[in-house]
């Protein structure tokens, strides 16, 4: 299985990204699919989550901004960022396993992670 994170790059304040988690080995349909973010000298943490029925949850820091969305077709699951701030600035990852969102230590397969910065 393997989850191939992208889409991440340096961006202006207030601008956009839209990242992609494209699995293999794996059908993310009937999955949920977390994104998490490690900024520099900090703890991992929840962005936002798809569940196995397509809710959505977004940390409170992110709501109004970011969307997730999936492609079952393309097998892929994605991130759009807006409005981006400069502390937002981390290595996001994208993982799935559960059909629920979850706790980060309860997702059983990640990404190698895309770097996102944005600059003020």
């Amino acid at each position: 299985v393997q989850l191939q994170a992208s889409g991440g790059g340096l961006v202006h304040a207030g601008g956009s990204l839209r990242l992609s988690c494209a699995a293999s080995g794996f059908t993310m349909d009937g999955h949920a699919v977390g994104w998490f973010r490690r900024a520099p000298g900090k703890e991992r943490k929840g962005v936002s989550c798809i569940s196995s029925d397509d809710k959505t949850y977004h940390d409170d820091s992110v709501k109004g901004r970011f969307t997730v969305s999936r492609d079952t077709g393309k097998n892929t699951v994605y991130l759009q960022m807006n409005n981006l701030k400069p502390e937002e600035t981390a290595v996001y990852y994208c993982a799935t396993g559960p059909r629920l969102c979850v706790r980060a230590d309860e997702y059983d397969y990640w990404g190698q992670g895309t770097q996102v910065t944005v600059s003020s």
